[in-house]
């Protein structure tokens, strides 16, 4: 347990109010009692009051401090193997088939998610990708925090390319993630995801292969979404004219894959690129580690009903019992 406010918790000397103050009643009482000769009572004054006051009014100063019980969670993690998921954001992603249809770049997110979810014990990542690849997420274990940053983080353009086009995406820019610290270097298998739309500038997949060679750890993975029936529609919810599909980014695809020995999928094969991907990700030894942050039960609530329920008991009234007394006439 820890205390999200432990200065909080200097509240509960207010608790020695009540108990000082029975104290100095009962001794003024006395006190009066002895200067008029009256007799002690056979049933004293009871401590039951006060005491349940004070604790009431301690319990209100540890609520006042947030006790949380921490728990941690944690997962098996390979630590032979990552992988990196590489998001196409240029332009060209935000096609779709109407203004209001998923986007391609959507479509990637989503199929990045499905495919993240089949490697629970694989440490990933996220980088975007226009004429530059840029890191979101270096690898991690938490699935929760991989799906959140593509999901949240991971937009058209943003960073925009060096260079603004609607056909900005330049495949030889994934020569950086080899010169780049993307990987821990425990990981002797590195594995990219390409999800992308396929429409890129002109195309060297020898030198891709060269710098993601399989020599050097690096297995490839590709998948394409893209329709020949979308457009990219501006603010005013028009199809710009500018933009036109490409088809040939299948084949280029299929090249750059065949060249660095790994696969290319189309969207709608995200099952079998799924179990492609298992397939490279293989087994090999594994190590606990943390599961995201730790969870947090906040126990102030509970502790503040409790506290009031005693003070509240404290000043309750009580009846007594009235007994008639006779009164004798001569």
């Amino acid at each position: 347990m820890s205390f999200l406010t432990p200065l909080g918790a200097l509240a509960a000397l207010a608790a020695l109010v009540p108990l000082v103050a029975w104290r100095l009643g009962r001794a003024r009482v006395g006190a009066v009692r002895r200067t008029l000769g009256l007799p002690t009572p056979a049933r004293p004054s009871t401590l039951v009051r006060p005491a349940a006051a004070a604790a009431g009014i301690a319990l209100l100063g540890l609520a006042a401090a947030q006790p949380v019980l921490t728990h941690e969670t944690t997962r098996r993690v390979r630590a032979d193997v990552q992988a990196l998921f590489v998001v196409d954001t240029s332009r060209s992603m935000a096609a779709s088939a109407t203004r209001s249809s998923p986007t391609r770049l959507d479509r990637a997110i989503d199929a990045a998610v499905r495919l993240r979810a089949a490697i629970p014990d694989v440490a990933a990542g996220v980088a975007t990708l226009t004429d530059r690849v840029l890191p979101d997420l270096l690898p991690v274990a938490d699935v929760s925090a991989f799906d959140g940053v593509v999901r949240r983080a991971v937009g058209i353009e943003r960073p925009p390319p060096r260079y603004s086009s609607l056909r900005a995406t330049a495949f030889g820019a994934l020569t950086q993630i080899a010169s780049g610290e993307y990987f821990e270097r425990t990981a002797r298998r590195r594995i990219v995801v390409l999800l992308t739309d396929g429409e890129s500038g002109p195309v060297n997949p020898g030198e891709i292969a060269r710098s993601l060679a399989a020599e050097r750890g690096y297995r490839f993975l590709a998948v394409r979404v893209w329709d020949s029936r979308e457009a990219v529609y501006g603010a005013d919810g028009k199809p710009e004219p500018g933009y036109r599909p490409d088809p040939s980014g299948r084949t280029i695809l299929t090249a750059l894959a065949e060249t660095t020995g790994g696969r290319s999928f189309e969207g709608s094969e995200v099952s079998a690129a799924s179990s492609y991907l298992t397939g490279l990700v293989g087994h090999g030894p594994a190590r606990a580690t943390r599961a995201g942050e730790p969870g947090r039960t906040p126990l102030a609530p509970y502790v503040a009903a409790f506290a009031l329920l005693l003070v509240l008991g404290s000043v309750w009234p009580v009846r007594t019992r009235s007994t008639g007394v006779g009164l004798a006439h001569q």
